[in-house]
């Protein structure tokens, strides 16, 4: 499969969309909307996107109508924000293709709901686009820990946990296997010819907190587009807020354990070899260096080493009963994951319904 690859010229207008689900995040995603508002490269607009919340989705509308209404045209925000419901079943897969639907700009950035993005967050993701090759850029996510500093026997090489760039991968603006999902863009062209995210994936708020959707999205869009370059530019930085709950070890070794499921779902849908070749890596070459050095700061007695290469190994460990177990139950399941339907964008421009929920495992 193919599709015409866009021409160098004029730098590309970026939809940013936000998806949220709970009202308890009232003033973070005020934050996270205002962060887009006040980018040095203005986006196209931000799309907030509900996920089947009526009270929240309500509270929205009437907040930002509000905000805008009456503004003196002085005043008014270059930034159009504009409030609407998941059309898709629940979940953060179906949220995000709601969002894509109706988005008018060629380049589709995403944003976490609990995170603020850097002045120049946008500004570094278009300057990637001027190359027409490329077809998705992702930045780099710094944790915000609710307690003020990092628990000190959280290792860094497993900051991926809590939605955050984790040690391990390279620096600068460099080619990847697949972005990091609250903090990546995509063209347009490329979400609509691979069908946009796969619900059944990632993130649902009734269940685990899964993962790896824009991995097996980055997969299928190498897949389809052999030519396509995927990018991570370290500058486009944002601020994800880690709340206490998740500097628990069992958070910790939950989310590591729901990281095996997600991994499981994604290799059926396109296979071990592509599915699992940035984790092979991950765990020969970047883990074994993070044991030891906890073992190193250990024997220095500096504070949390042991915890550190403990928590090391049992997320492993956790990762790969999540996954065994998940391909148990997907090789049970069919038909696979990868039979979805794509993204519809319908003539009037309203938000055509998401992809529906796809036959397989239930994680």
């Amino acid at each position: 499969m193919s599709a015409a690859r866009p021409a160098a010229g004029p730098a590309p207008r970026i939809s940013v969309v936000i998806c949220v689900h709970t009202e308890e995040r009232w003033d973070d995603i005020l934050a996270a909307v205002a962060s887009v508002e006040s980018q040095s490269r203005p986006a196209h607009e931000v799309l907030v996107v509900v996920d089947h919340h009526p009270a929240l989705l309500a509270r929205l509308r009437e907040r930002f109508s509000s905000a805008h209404a009456g503004a003196p045209a002085s005043r008014a925000p270059a930034t159009p924000v504009r409030i609407m419901a998941n059309s898709g079943p629940q979940g953060l897969s179906a949220g995000r293709n709601t969002g894509v639907a109706v988005a008018g700009g060629e380049i589709v950035a995403f944003l976490d709901d609990d995170a603020v993005a850097g002045r120049d967050w946008l500004c570094h993701f278009a300057a990637a686009y001027a190359d027409p090759a490329v077809m998705a850029v992702g930045g780099r996510t710094e944790p915000v820990w609710a307690s003020g500093r990092r628990p000190a026997w959280f290792p860094e090489e497993f900051d991926w946990v809590v939605g955050c760039t984790y040690r391990g991968l390279p620096p600068g603006r460099v080619r990847v296997r697949n972005v990091l999902g609250g903090n990546a863009s995509f063209r347009r062209v490329a979400l609509d010819l691979v069908g946009g995210f796969s619900v059944g994936i990632g993130r649902d708020a009734g269940r685990r907190p899964l993962g790896c959707e824009e991995t097996e999205l980055c997969i299928r869009i190498s897949r389809s587009l052999p030519d396509a370059v995927l990018l991570i530019d370290d500058r486009s930085v944002i601020h994800h807020r880690v709340p206490a709950a998740r500097e628990r070890f069992g958070y910790f070794r939950s989310r590591a354990y729901a990281e095996g499921l997600s991994k499981a779902l994604v290799t059926r849908s396109v296979g071990a070899r592509d599915g699992l070749s940035a984790e092979r890596r991950y765990t020969t070459r970047v883990l074994p260096v993070g044991v030891l050095r906890g073992v190193r700061d250990a024997l220095l007695h500096r504070p949390g080493g042991a915890g550190r290469a403990g928590a090391i190994v049992a997320g492993v460990t956790a990762a790969a009963a999540g996954y065994a177990w998940g391909t148990v139950r997907a090789r049970r399941a069919r038909p696979k994951p990868s039979e979805r339907r794509g993204v519809d964008r319908p003539a009037d421009g309203t938000a055509a319904g998401a992809a529906p929920e796809r036959s397989g495992a239930a994680v």
